[in-house]
């Protein structure tokens, strides 16, 4: 997206972290912003914070989880801004721990929050950024844990990879019809996340605060350490702002994560360098198809 002056974003888990300063950078740029999120309360604050900044931003309650809030989110979106042109699914929590201590609806919740809301949230605005005819831009905000295995961090990881390749699979199908995609990577930025069982519906177990865990568990509190120590979120938000602009897919915020990317990569060359000279796979073509 090169000209985002008089657009329309909608961005999840808006009323803080990166989703919050997103909106504030968006804004600046002349974006009409609309915020959804599951704290009521911290979503009118950040929509009158950003009002009192001058910026043209609305909110809209939402549980991400559930699809019929997504279609409520985006007609409340369209009756306020008449068109969306971007869509940023950035709503996410975690799960941290053991894995035999991760409980199925632990499970439940973060698939539910970190996957299924990419896409319901795909599904419900897809038709909206199309139908117009102006294009249209995905972001979706995984992490670098999505790339990268992390340990004790099972579910965000794996829900985190399954956004990455979703986006990958989205930004393929979606081209024909204008609309790019991209995926934000970010390593620590300061944020809440740590705490996101706060807003843990009900319907997964209710809410637990990070303090109250950290009384159970006192090396708990080295979440909380790793993530308020993070870079600054509006550098995040700048960094996401500059690849909306120059419509970049992977968006990454940490360039020391590369040595770790490629060392991945070498391990994965290594293994199909074995799988060719493999006996067992001897009568196996070396070519046929691919898909992309």
């Amino acid at each position: 997206m090169k000209d985002l002056k008089g657009k329309t974003a909608f961005i999840s888990g808006g009323a803080e972290g990166i989703g919050f300063y997103v909106a504030r950078v968006l804004g600046r740029q002349g974006m009409k912003v609309m915020l959804g999120d599951i704290d009521a309360k911290m979503l009118e604050q950040a929509v009158q914070t950003l009002k009192g900044e001058g910026l043209n931003v609305e909110g809209v309650y939402m549980d991400v989880a559930l699809k019929t809030d997504w279609e409520v989110a985006a007609e409340k979106t369209i009756q306020t801004f008449g068109k969306v042109h971007l869509l940023i699914g950035n709503a996410g929590v975690a799960v941290t721990g053991a894995q035999k201590y991760i409980q199925e609806s632990d499970w439940r919740w973060i698939i539910d929050v970190n996957l299924m809301s990419i896409v319901f949230g795909t599904q419900v605005f897809f038709p909206l950024l199309k139908a117009h005819g102006e294009g249209g831009h995905i972001l979706n905000v995984a992490s670098i844990a999505g790339i990268h295995g992390v340990s004790y961090s099972g579910p965000y990881c794996a829900t985190k990879a399954a956004v990455v390749s979703l986006s990958e699979c989205y930004r393929r199908e979606f081209e024909k019809d204008g609309i790019e995609v991209s995926v934000l990577c970010p390593g620590f930025v300061k944020s809440r996340v740590y705490d996101s069982m706060r807003n843990r519906q009900a319907r997964y177990g209710g809410p637990i605060h990070h303090e109250d865990l950290v009384k159970v568990k006192p090396s708990r509190e080295m979440n909380k350490k790793i993530v308020v120590e993070g870079i600054d979120t509006d550098i995040a938000a700048n960094r996401v702002l500059e690849g909306l602009l120059n419509n970049e897919f992977y968006i990454f915020t940490h360039p020391h994560y590369r040595d770790l990317h490629e060392g991945r990569a070498r391990e994965m060359t290594e293994a199909f360098i074995r799988a060719d000279a493999s006996p067992a796979l001897a009568t196996v073509p070396r070519s046929g198809i691919v898909l992309r």
